[in-house]
């Protein structure tokens, strides 16, 4: 049923509550998971010596979360592949769904409310209204509640 799993992934994210669901879905599918971060080409339109550090200090932050996430998925053993792609978040979801042949994207979900939800948006929901394929969105736990309550 699914033979190829995306799982995009934030820059500098610490936290996916979906890499369990893509590992266990791989797992009972002999799926590939494609793991991927969209570094936002705005960054790189910026003028000034600030913008080229801030975009190197984004790309950097994608590579690693990427390589944190492969391994992960490899420890569990899962077929993995990851990558680093240019451009706009939602952009490059959809467009690494029709590269990736996949079958089935799974995206956190931050639950966001009200004005921040507002301007803030939310990629996982521009997501869902252009993808092609399901998308499982995963509700990420309140970390700053955990926090508070330690």
């Amino acid at each position: 049923m699914y033979d190829d799993i995306l799982l995009p992934v934030a820059p500098g994210g610490e936290a996916n509550d979906a890499i369990p669901h893509a590992a266990s879905l791989a797992e009972r599918y002999d799926a590939t998971v494609h793991v991927v971060s969209a570094v936002d080409t705005i960054t790189r339109t910026l003028r000034g010596p600030q913008a080229g550090a801030l975009a190197e200090r984004v790309e950097s932050a994608a590579e690693a979360r990427v390589e944190t996430v492969t391994a992960e998925l490899e420890a569990a053993g899962v077929d993995v592949v990851g990558d680093i792609r240019q451009g706009p978040p939602v952009d490059v979801i959809e467009n690494a769904i029709a590269d990736a042949g996949a079958d089935i994207v799974l995206m956190p979900s931050h639950t966001r409310t009200g004005i921040r939800r507002v301007l803030l948006g939310s990629v996982t929901e521009k997501v869902v209204r252009v993808s092609p394929v399901p998308v499982v969105t995963v509700p990420m736990a309140n970390r700053e509640s955990e926090s508070d309550g330690a």
